[in-house]
């Protein structure tokens, strides 16, 4: 698909409300049920091609194989014939000093691509080996170049990001898409293990969208990775980052549901009785182990039962942990304590009532789990900054 199509269709879905979402893979299946799925566009990345081989996503920086190699080889042979319509963004790495950058983009060009994202990124790396890369003259400047190289070819790009410097210099090369790159993913049998909050992942990507605001408003502004693994997570990230307009993820869409619908296929054919996966104590019952599937379960909880009363003393005597250690887990990861998590969401449920059906405001709080109109328009003001009222007057106008 040609650069200008694509961005066509992306405004578009941006303009109607919709979200926009990319798939990065290693998979012609994926590739294929992520078009079916409705995704926006396919990444094909060397990590996910590891995390078929049941790596994780970090194998992608080791010296196993040559990552433009693999991607060019698994990418032609088996996601470009399996996705005719669908645009297919090649994953490159640029720093390879194998690689004319200038002859090798046409390459991608001529074989199919619509366009290009730099992964692997050396933005991924810190430290002495970061510094090392560094002194090598193995930089983000290199990366940033290949964009560069790409969009005046006109070739549809995506950059990964990790600070707003970069993001300035993506810009200023042509950059069709900032996303801010969050880390590896979090969760799973293979995930990674240390990643920073929602929280937090939320305040840096204001802050590199601000700059993006600042240069090129109309830019668009993905997240990927980090702690954003579920749906309910990327929820989060839209109803408290005003210029988001959608997520890439690799792990989330194969990875970890395939470790979870496999090992639950494999058990309930073994025990011969089918589990309902829809329920939440089940799954609690079930003997999860890993501390961070008590946090899921927290978060998937609240956003299904907003409108109750949602008690969570009730919540850890149900995942058998205390409450003082169920509430450390939750604001490790999350980034605040569960109180405010709860209200926040019940706020940003608020507005989304407000900003789709004409209903009584008297009638709000209840729908969103408050039996007092005071309280419930006292803690809209302090997380919107208005109250309801004057909140449904600036939609109205």
């Amino acid at each position: 698909m040609k650069r200008k199509k694509l961005l066509e269709n992306i405004n578009i879905q941006i303009k109607n409300g919709n979200h926009i979402i990319g798939v990065a893979t290693g998979t012609g299946m994926t590739a294929k049920y992520a078009e079916k799925g409705g995704a926006d566009f396919i990444l094909v990345l060397n990590s996910g091609r590891f995390r078929q081989m049941g790596r994780s996503s970090l194998a992608g920086y080791l010296p196993f194989c040559n990552s433009n190699d693999m991607v060019m080889d698994f990418a032609s042979k088996e996601i470009i014939p399996l996705v005719k319509d669908m645009p297919i963004i090649f994953g490159l790495n640029a720093t390879d000093p194998l690689k004319n950058m200038e002859s090798y983009i046409d390459k991608i060009k001529d074989m199919g691509f619509s366009g290009i994202n730099n992964y692997p990124t050396v933005g991924l790396i810190d430290s002495q080996f970061g510094e090392a890369l560094e002194e090598e003259g193995c930089n983000y400047l290199i990366e940033v170049e290949a964009i560069r190289i790409a969009h005046e070819k006109d070739m549809f790009t995506v950059a990964f990001v990790f600070n707003e410097i970069q993001a300035e210099q993506m810009i200023i090369a042509g950059a069709d898409v900032i996303c801010v790159h969050l880390g590896l993913t979090g969760g799973g049998l293979l995930g990674a293990k240390k990643v920073f909050s929602l929280e937090a992942a939320k305040v840096k990507a204001e802050k590199i969208f601000n700059r993006c605001n600042e240069l090129k408003p109309e830019v668009i502004k993905l997240i990927y990775g980090g702690p954003v693994k579920t749906p309910i997570d990327v929820q989060y990230m839209y109803s408290n980052i005003e210029d988001l307009m959608g997520y890439i993820g690799g792990s989330t869409f194969e990875r970890i549901p395939s470790e979870k619908s496999i090992t639950n296929i494999t058990k309930a054919f073994k025990v011969s009785t089918q589990l309902d996966e829809d329920d939440l104590m089940i799954k609690m019952l079930d003997g999860i182990t890993k501390h961070y599937n008590y946090v899921e379960f927290v978060k998937e909880y609240v956003a299904k039962n907003y409108m109750n009363d949602v008690s969570f003393l009730d919540l850890a005597k149900v995942a058998h942990v205390s409450r003082g250690y169920l509430s450390s887990l939750f604001k490790k990861e999350v980034g605040c304590s569960f109180p405010e998590y709860l209200v926040k969401f019940r706020v940003n449920k608020a507005a989304e009532i407000i900003n789709k059906e004409n209903i009584q405001l008297s009638d709000l709080a209840p729908l969103v789990g408050y039996k007092d109109y005071v309280q419930f328009s006292k803690m809209f003001k302090k997380y919107k900054g208005c109250s309801p009222k004057q909140y449904k007057f600036r939609n109205m106008t």
